[in-house]
């Protein structure tokens, strides 16, 4: 235990001069850390009541008075009772406090950009999970999932591949013929591609790759959208109509007139994606593939 307690006080003495939170003023600014997030939390809202922000913030009755009792004296908040029970007291920022929150929020920013900026794509995204894995891991509580779409990076596209091959085989017992299908499809994307009307976006959920579209072109008013594919951990936020809309979104702006898909009847949650976002069903045929018999169709859409 002690060389764990050790590891958690070392990374603690580590982070916070990475931050710099022990200088005087916090991103040489004229504030504390403390006094920062104090007006980092009055930021959130128009007007907070005294108790709810102080067990918000965790930190002792009489220092958060007079961090107030400051801000008031500056011009930065103002105290007033509250209208719903006049016992209690609520704060809320200044126009001057919220100028000073704003200067301290792109500073923070900044701050952030330029640690990222110092790591490479890779190591990015472990970092950012790690730091995700730390706070569930302290503090198990719901929260919102860091979802970004973003174009391929290095092994993105032998990922698609393996996941698709993976996946198809596991939920509905395809063989690697399919696998098969989806290197040539991405092997002849990466092969050639017109950067200006064929594109590949990955969406990540927490810094991990979760899903996959492809655009690709089909003749000089067509697209064909390819390949996509949800995480089973990623399903139920919307992904799939986010890929297939962005997808949708950027055949247009390309010049395309109409979109075209194939897929096949057992993928249920996809054929739903497809018509939310108005393709319409043109043809459909029995074949034998991938091991299995299946049903084969075609979609398509005006743009």
């Amino acid at each position: 235990m002690s060389q764990e307690i050790a590891g958690v006080r070392r990374f603690s003495r580590f982070y916070t001069n990475t931050l710099g939170v022990l200088r005087a003023g916090l991103l040489d600014s004229a504030f504390s850390l403390t006094e920062a997030r104090v007006v980092f939390e009055l930021a959130q809202r128009d007007a907070t009541e005294l108790a709810d922000l102080r067990r918000a913030l965790d930190i002792d009755a009489g220092y958060l008075s007079r961090i107030l009792a400051r801000l008031e004296g500056d011009g930065l908040a103002v105290r007033d009772r509250s209208t719903v029970d006049g016992r209690r007291q609520v704060i809320r920022l200044t126009g001057a406090g919220s100028e000073a929150f704003a200067d301290l929020d792109a500073r923070s920013d900044a701050q952030a950009r330029v640690l990222l900026d110092a790591v490479p794509p890779d190591d990015r995204a472990r970092l950012l999970r790690a730091m995700r894995d730390i706070e569930e891991i302290l503090e198990p509580t719901a929260r919102t999932p860091l979802v970004v779409l973003r174009g391929p990076r290095e092994g993105d596209l032998g990922w698609v591949v393996q996941r698709h091959g993976a996946l198809y085989a596991q939920e509905y017992g395809w063989d690697e013929t399919f696998e098969w299908l989806v290197a040539g499809i991405v092997g002849d994307y990466a092969k050639a591609h017109d950067p200006e009307r064929e594109r590949v976006w990955i969406a990540e959920v927490d810094g991990a790759p979760a899903g996959c579209v492809f655009c690709v072109r089909e003749d000089e008013i067509t697209a064909r959208l390819r390949l996509l594919l949800v995480e089973p951990s990623a399903r139920g936020m919307g992904l799939g109509g986010r890929l297939t809309r962005e997808c949708m979104d950027f055949a247009r702006a390309a010049g395309y007139q109409t979109m075209v898909l194939w897929t096949n009847d057992v993928l249920v949650a996809a054929r739903k994606i497809y018509e939310r976002a108005g393709f319409t069903l043109v043809k459909q045929e029995h074949y034998r593939g991938f091991g299995q018999d299946l049903v084969g169709q075609d979609w398509r859409t005006p743009l």
